[in-house]
């Protein structure tokens, strides 16, 4: 198992904090989301990383690593930032979002999934909106779930928005043929949509991640979702950044969620 994770981005919500840093070295205790992130991850063995920088690269300089460069970051998406690793996204592989907290439990779900393309979604979700005014509940990412976790439907602008029932958080697993898949349709779409909408996004290169995952859906691929209740933390905005270094300083085991 090896891991990509995607740290290209700004974080313009984030104003003042990462106005120097990519919002991936902002410190939550006493170590940067980035840091955390890693340390689960080698926690489980898992040592081969790579990561995509872009905002503010030459900060990112972690010895050991794989780094990828998306040099258009301000004019692209996730999806493409994720793409200029295509080299990486072959046998079994983890894929995450560079602004999320998460404990051992999330990873540990995720690698037991025998799925070729598995989806890790919070059923709790709801509870982390509560006065979340910067970032309203009718911006996550959300997920619906069928039976037998199969996911049905995914994105911000889902069409059955009202039926979701869980919180994409922003990390999938593939195995060897989930990334086949996944690389064979995002080339694809990539050479039917580019500068044309795509899902939800007004262009292909505007493109979210859950785009691809609802694009593979809407092509028949068959697609899991890994459930979990809590036990991570998105770092979107000023607010969730400072929550979440009050409540790491207070709290150890914060990220760690529920059995």
């Amino acid at each position: 198992m090896k891991a990509i994770i995607i740290a290209a981005g700004k974080g313009k919500r984030l104003k003042h904090y990462s106005e120097n840093l990519p919002k991936c070295l902002l410190p939550v205790g006493d170590k940067s989301i980035l840091e955390w992130q890693i340390e689960t991850l080698k926690s489980f063995d898992i040592r081969e990383i790579s990561i995509v920088k872009g905002y503010q690269a030459d900060k990112i300089n972690f010895p050991g690593f794989r780094y990828y460069l998306n040099e258009r970051y301000e004019f692209n998406n996730i999806l493409n930032s994720l793409m200029c690793a295509k080299a990486e996204v072959c046998g079994e592989v983890l894929i995450s979002y560079s602004d999320i907290l998460y404990g051992r439990r999330v990873v540990e779900r995720l690698l037991a999934s025998p799925h070729d393309i598995a989806v890790v979604t919070d059923v709790d979700w709801k509870e982390q909106y509560v006065g979340r005014v910067d970032h309203p509940l009718s911006e996550a990412e959300t997920v619906l779930l069928g039976e037998g976790d199969r996911l049905l439907e995914i994105g911000k602008r889902m069409r059955r928005k009202a039926e979701a029932n869980g919180e994409f958080i922003g990390m999938i697993k593939l195995s060897a043929r989930g990334a086949e898949t996944f690389t064979r349709c995002y080339e694809q779409a990539r050479e039917r949509f580019w500068g044309k909408p795509f899902v939800a996004a007004d262009t292909f290169e505007n493109a979210y991640l859950t785009d691809m995952l609802q694009f593979l859906i809407d092509e028949g691929e068959t697609l899991y979702g890994v459930p979990i209740e809590g036990g991570w933390r998105e770092i979107d905005t000023v607010a969730d950044y400072e929550k979440a270094c009050r409540d790491l300083g207070a709290q150890p085991a914060l990220f760690e969620g529920r059995s």
